[in-house]
């Protein structure tokens, strides 16, 4: 009779556990299918060791960053600075607009740069202080920006990553694996902020193309970047840009020669795979966070590639393997034969010779 009593004990604790998983867990999922290996696994990879450590100690996890006409390095980093280098190398502390928020970056061609805030929306700051262009569209908040591009006409076009789950808790939204994501254009001649692709998987990195006919969005967990016209005979449409990335897509830059360097994320720690094919698995991981840190693997591995204006050939790989330079790298943006490497798991920015990639 005991035994039987405490296997009906068993069985109800295990029952009520199974219960508060399922109906206490943040999301509702689908399954998530992990792309076939791509063939930049075959690519050979550069000397670690030709890396540059800049701002070491000085920077807390700078996501993004970019250069104005003058070759002075903006970031913005998890302390609530922007931060600017000289061209002499020295630091300065420039715009406090605090809190942990700030992701992407991008200068402007009337001076002055654009910040995604996650909880703000899209800001311009200047010497002249900090001001909110948008914060609203369609009556919605923006609450999660995550990267834009200027285009030569002023037209800003910027990433809202997910409109379900914040900067905090954004592995939900992979673990849901249902599409939040949105890329919207703010015009400031109208001041007027528009939805132009709805429902993206995680919309991350945006960049427009050397002849600024089609800009590039980063769906980061369905491993691929789409293409959306903004000229020509498809003006409007959207097509697959490149497909089966081997690691989810962060921020996008344009290079030089018209291709794209393009920061991958290792979503899954390896062997636990099965998480993202099991709803079960998910809604747990889900109900305790500190089960996803278990099953992340940004933060021991680096890798960017380099893809094609056409998208269809991957030419060049950095990669860090095992983290022992860089890990959770999420931008790399080419600079006077420079690759500069932004990071979530750093305290400085990387550089390295182009040639080394």
């Amino acid at each position: 009779m005991a035994a039987k009593n405490g296997c009906f004990v068993l069985a109800s604790l295990m029952l009520a556990f199974a219960l508060q998983i399922y109906f206490f867990s943040p999301i509702s999922p689908d399954l998530l299918h992990l792309p076939h290996v791509s063939d930049a696994h075959n690519l050979p990879t550069n000397n670690n060791k030709e890396v540059t450590k800049i701002g070491e100690g000085f920077l807390d996890k700078p996501e993004d960053l970019c250069f104005d006409e003058e070759g002075i390095l903006y970031t913005a980093t998890r302390d609530g600075w922007i931060k600017r280098m000289h061209r002499n190398g020295s630091w300065e502390d420039w715009r406090l607009i605090g809190g942990d928020t700030l992701l992407g970056i991008t200068t402007t061609r009337t001076g002055g740069i654009i910040v995604c805030d996650t909880q703000k929306g899209l800001l311009k700051v200047g010497e002249d202080g900090v001001h909110v262009l948008t914060s609203h569209v369609n009556g919605s908040e923006i609450r999660f920006a995550d990267d834009v591009i200027e285009a030569s006409d002023g037209r800003l076009y910027f990433s809202v990553a997910s409109t379900k789950f914040g900067l905090h808790d954004w592995f939900l939204d992979v673990l849901e694996a249902k599409p939040h994501g949105q890329l919207l254009k703010y015009d400031p001649f109208f001041n007027q902020t528009s939805i132009i692709l709805d429902n993206l998987a995680f919309a991350n990195g945006v960049a427009l193309s050397k002849d600024e006919d089609f800009l590039v969005v980063c769906e980061t967990w369905k491993f691929r970047c789409l293409k959306y016209w903004l000229k020509g005979e498809m003006e409007g449409m959207t097509e697959v840009f490149v497909n089966n990335l081997p690691g989810g897509p962060d921020n996008i830059n344009l290079a030089h020669d018209g291709s794209f360097w393009i920061a991958l994320l290792q979503l899954n720690e390896e062997g636990m795979e099965f998480v993202h094919t099991s709803k079960a698995s998910k809604h747990l991981v889900a109900t305790f966070p500190k089960l996803q840190g278990l099953i992340q693997g940004m933060q021991k591995k680096a890798k960017v590639v380099k893809v094609g204006a056409d998208g269809k050939m991957i030419m060049k790989r950095f990669d860090d393997s095992n983290g022992s330079v860089m890990s959770f790298v999420t931008n790399a943006l080419e600079f006077e034969e420079h690759l500069y490497l932004g990071s979530l798991s750093t305290n400085l920015i990387g550089k390295l010779p182009s040639r080394a990639t």
